[in-house]
């Protein structure tokens, strides 16, 4: 019995009415209607004019942002070792940084919970620093691997060229490898930032009270206010669809370029 390519797409599409469009037309109903079921554009107009909920924005902006600038401080340097190194042991080094992955993910905070409280004694303290820890102990590996990658599968010749052309070592650093892995740091970059701007289970379990955006949209649902809970989160997704975008963009333009001798 054959089927047509229409028929075996029947599931997909399915899969795609019930549980993604199906939601965002209930986010989009919510967020542009009141408690009596009128359209309104009070919820948006009242997240931009909040204090609060800016504040939150803010906030989750900074702590995304240095966390992702951690995670690539640490994350580069070490790809580009494993990937450039004749080390037998590559493999065996990756999955050591891959390993916490498989444990559960509340394990892991706790435990760095435990190793920054007998570091600094009390935790409340440093709310911020912790968060950041806590978010690069969690995001790193999803930086790492991306960026080691895109290194790892540069081909040679382009170094040998450089060479050929009279560049030194860090020139064709600069000019040939930093560029053609660009794609890896922004893939790595976007598997960091935007869940970093959402994830306070870390901030929770590290005494941080501040809320950033998933929490104060979990408050605005635990509040019953789905309408105001509805367009932050609709707001939200904005914001990961731009960003998506303009790192679709920057790939793109990446491979375009290629490297500049």
């Amino acid at each position: 019995m054959r089927f047509s390519r229409k028929s075996l797409g029947i599931p997909y599409a399915v899969f795609l009415l019930l549980f993604v469009i199906a939601p965002l037309l209930v986010l989009f109903y919510y967020a542009f209607t009141d408690g009596s079921g009128q359209f309104t554009l009070m919820n948006l107009t009242g997240f931009f004019m909040n204090p609060n909920t800016m504040g939150t924005m803010v906030y989750s902006f900074a702590l995304a942002t240095v966390t992702t600038v951690v995670c690539v401080a640490l994350a580069y340097p070490l790809s580009y070792i494993l990937a450039t190194s004749r080390i037998k042991a590559k493999t065996l080094v990756i999955m050591i940084f891959v390993m916490p992955m498989w444990i559960n993910f509340s394990l892991r905070i706790t435990a760095m919970k435990e190793i920054l409280s007998s570091i600094e004694g009390n935790l409340a303290m440093h709310p911020f620093l912790n968060a950041v820890i806590g978010m690069t102990y969690d995001f790193l590996p999803f930086m790492i691997l991306p960026i080691y990658t895109a290194i790892a599968k540069l081909d040679p010749a382009y170094l040998e060229a450089a060479e050929d052309l009279g560049a030194n070592p860090r020139s064709a650093f600069f000019k040939v490898t930093l560029p053609l892995s660009m794609p890896g740091v922004i893939s790595g970059v976007m598997m960091v930032f935007l869940p970093a701007m959402t994830n306070y289970v870390v901030l929770d379990m590290l005494y941080n009270s501040t809320y950033i955006m998933g929490s104060l949209i979990g408050s605005y649902f635990a509040a019953y206010n789905w309408h105001g809970g509805s367009m932050i989160a609709l707001i939200l997704l904005g914001i990961i669809c731009l960003f998506t975008y303009l790192s679709d963009t920057r790939e793109d333009a990446s491979a375009r370029g290629g490297a500049v001798l």
